[in-house]
């Protein structure tokens, strides 16, 4: 049997084992180690053995749980909440002030947890209620808050680029350096398409009653105090590893630790949100630690085939496309299994092949990894099946149809795809902030 035939059965197998239901690392480690086993015997099984030493030695890996653990206690605590009030207080005099806010928000919880479903539960439980009690387009809600936590697969501390970074084998500091620029860049296109929509049409984000907004200086201040917390946290944590004070693993550990310091400060630290937080923190860990696990056995029996080479024969010399051709090939297709899947299984899947490719045809792979990012936060979105959608109608009331949700995601959905196509044209835009701190 060739080995294309080989790698076929293989993505075929797997993309079976998912249709299932099983868990997306039972499947991939499943389906590499079997794999492994068929091809060369009993030492086969080596292959599992040793990317769990590879698992086990990688030293930022240690950054995967005291970020989430960041992130979660922040939340549980209430800290976020008090960030979204100070938001509310000074951006609701403008027409769509709670929606710029609410992307604000978006953008502050990514730079403390660093996944997307954080930022949709967060919006959903607090921005989601006030902006409808506030006679907001539903439409408009639900597509901010949709886009807005797409952010946290790529604002620093992005988990997703994490795992890009093992695979990768590209170092996750110049990864989340470069998911800065065009992270903000898109949270100032969301910000600048609610302005004008809302210029154009003023019913979609009212302006709030004067008494809400209109307040004492003090009490202003006094507001504004409170949520400065959550943004001297991100500070302490992003600004420090930027100016050098801290390495990414120290970095995560001062960012856990602040999190429950200014838990205590706020009186809110209790055996219940410690509780939750731990628990969550160990959920969302071990799950991504296995998938590392899987992914990295399923990857080694992709190197031992060949499959690189195989694949670059059949896009350059079969196919005859050129590199763009290619690189524009496969951000199509992640948006088509982003239909079906979640950004790790895609990852996984398909990295071990596409990865060395964008190597080979001389496209730099951290540059890569932010066209990865973007494109999966496009598949998020992307009916029928994207990930945001249905989480959304999960936590949006009964009046918000799925029909609604969709229809929501349409002008975000341009504005990620624009945001594609600057960073192609334009790689410094992810380059430029990597290159500046750590050189080349």
């Amino acid at each position: 049997m060739s080995h294309e035939m080989i790698i076929l059965l293989m993505f075929v197998s797997l993309m079976l084992m998912l249709s299932t239901g099983q868990r997306v690392f039972g499947a991939i480690g499943f389906v590499g180690v079997m794999s492994a086993l068929l091809l060369w015997g009993d030492g086969g099984y080596e292959m599992g053995y040793t990317a769990s030493i590879k698992l086990l030695n990688w030293y930022p890996l240690l950054t995967l749980p005291l970020f989430i653990f960041m992130g979660y206690m922040l939340s549980e605590s209430g800290i976020a909440g008090d960030l979204y009030h100070m938001l509310h207080v000074w951006t609701g005099s403008l027409r769509g002030g709670l929606a710029i806010g609410t992307i604000v928000l978006m953008v502050a919880i990514s730079a403390m947890n660093g996944l997307s479903v954080a930022g949709m539960a967060i919006g959903s439980s607090i921005a989601l209620p006030e902006m409808l009690k506030r006679n907001y387009d539903k439409r408009m809600v639900t597509g901010v808050i949709q886009a807005g936590s797409s952010l946290g697969i790529l604002v620093p501390p992005s988990v997703v680029l994490v795992l890009y970074g093992m695979i990768a084998r590209q170092p996750v500091s110049a990864l989340w350096l470069a998911g800065v620029v065009p992270g903000l860049m898109m949270a100032g296109l969301f910000v600048l398409y609610i302005v004008i929509r809302c210029k154009l049409q003023p019913e979609l984000g009212p302006v709030l009653p004067r008494e809400e907004v209109e307040m004492e200086h003090a009490e202003r201040f006094r507001v504004l105090a409170a949520g400065v917390l959550p943004l001297f946290i991100i500070f302490s944590v992003i600004g420090l590893f930027l100016l050098g004070f801290t390495s990414l693993v120290e970095s995560s550990a001062v960012g856990a630790l602040a999190a429950m310091i200014a838990a205590m400060i706020k009186r809110r630290m209790s055996f219940k949100v410690l509780h939750a937080t731990l628990r969550q923190t160990l959920n969302v860990s071990a799950m991504f630690m296995w998938i590392i696990l899987a992914a990295l056995c399923y990857a080694s029996v992709f190197d031992g085939l060949g499959a690189v080479r195989a694949i670059e024969g059949l896009f350059l010399e079969t196919w005859g496309l050129s590199p763009w051709g290619v690189l524009i090939l496969m951000q199509l297709s992640y948006i088509v299994m982003g239909m079906f899947l979640d950004d790790t299984a895609m990852l996984v899947i398909v990295a071990p092949l596409y990865i060395p490719l964008i190597t080979s045809l001389g496209f730099n792979p951290v540059w890569y990894g932010v066209m990865y990012t973007v494109t999966c936060q496009i598949a998020y979105m992307t009916p029928p099946f994207g990930y945001n959608l249905f989480l959304m109608k999960a936590m949006a009331p009964k009046e918000i149809t799925l029909q609604d949700i969709y229809a929501s995601i349409v002008p975000f959905v341009l504005i990620m795809a624009l945001s594609i196509a600057l960073i192609m044209v334009f790689p410094q835009i992810a380059l430029w902030l990597p290159e500046a701190v750590l050189g080349n």
